[in-house]
């Protein structure tokens, strides 16, 4: 075979995919009206249950469930049967995939559910299945073609399937107003975590900070700087920033002028200033191009003001702790 013709083999079932899955608008209907009422308003946990492929989907969808503030996790029926069943609860909900909806496997999971009146959302593409006549909730999948050469593996059939488990999961998400605030609280690591951080999240504040007085002698200020050992001070009056002096520029005047000199006889008088909600990423960035180790941030309402509070410090070293490079 022609090995440009390998693109055009993977064109034709991608593409078989891309229409087959525009079939997922016959399930938005009055049972995925339910079953997203039924998931924003359960007391307990969403738990995601499938035999084979149809369970590697439904640990997939848990695990979104769970990165959006749901408490969810996955139970492999095969498995409850010796004795994971005991982690489900009446409060719960349990939804399972199955694209035959007769998988043998689900038929004791259904059972201990409706036994103890636990709520099951069965998402299957036969009206007449196992899973759907003991479900609550009936979501029935249009049945679709695969995009193998047979015919018969699962392709667009599982898409469609993961298809409709993040469609559920991004309605709730809208309903429960989720937003990146409460993303990052649930991804603090690896890049999604770190490409949310604000500069709020990772600056330096309170009695960390190095103020002092503008009128200040520079022998003052050195002794601030040592101690706080950061590089830089910040020269404030009252509570305004009037300018910053750093490592550099106090050791060089030093020399040459007393140290009875005040420091803002030497202070920069416009320092680079980011506010709080600014990307922690978009601010290394600053740095880097600046050739500087330290920026002073203020809230959002005093950007654009003349005078600013100073509220914290973003240093070098805490956006390389939280690998941020």
């Amino acid at each position: 075979m022609n090995k440009n013709n390998y693109i055009n083999l993977a064109k034709k079932s991608a593409n078989l995919q891309i229409n087959e899955l525009k079939k997922i608008s016959k399930v938005f209907n009055k049972s995925f009206i339910r079953a997203v009422d039924l998931i924003l308003n359960c007391k307990g946990k969403v738990i995601f249950a499938g035999i084979g492929k149809s369970g590697l989907i439904a640990r997939k969808i848990s695990a979104t469930f769970s990165s959006i503030g749901i408490p969810s996790f996955f139970c492999d029926p095969a498995q409850a049967l010796h004795g994971d069943m005991g982690q489900m609860e009446k409060k719960d909900i349990l939804i399972i995939f199955s694209y035959s909806g007769n998988t043998s496997e689900l038929s004791n999971m259904l059972k201990y559910a409706n036994r103890f009146r636990i709520k099951i959302i069965g998402v299957a593409s036969k009206a007449d299945s196992l899973l759907l006549k003991a479900s609550d909730i009936k979501i029935l999948l249009p049945k679709v073609k695969e995009s193998d050469i047979t015919g018969m593996v699962p392709t667009s059939s599982t898409s469609i399937t993961m298809l409709l488990g993040d469609c559920l999961a991004t309605t709730v998400m809208v309903k429960r107003k989720f937003s990146k605030e409460k993303f990052k609280i649930y991804h603090p690591g690896g890049n999604i975590g770190g490409s949310l951080l604000l500069a709020k999240d990772i600056m330096i504040t309170g009695k960390k900070l190095p103020l002092i007085k503008v009128n200040s002698k520079l022998s003052e200020g050195l002794k601030t700087m040592n101690k706080k050992n950061f590089g830089i001070i910040v020269a404030v009056k009252g509570k305004y920033i009037k300018g910053l002096v750093t490592d550099g520029d106090l050791r060089r005047e030093i020399k040459f002028i007393s140290k009875d000199t005040r420091i803002q006889k030497i202070m920069t008088k416009k320092p680079l200033f980011v506010n709080e909600n600014m990307p922690a990423s978009k601010a290394l960035s600053i740095m880097n191009e600046k050739k500087i180790t330290s920026l002073l941030v203020v809230s959002d309402n005093d950007f654009k003001k003349k005078n600013k509070k100073l509220i914290g410090i973003i240093h070098i070293h805490s956006l390389l702790n939280y690998g941020l490079k």
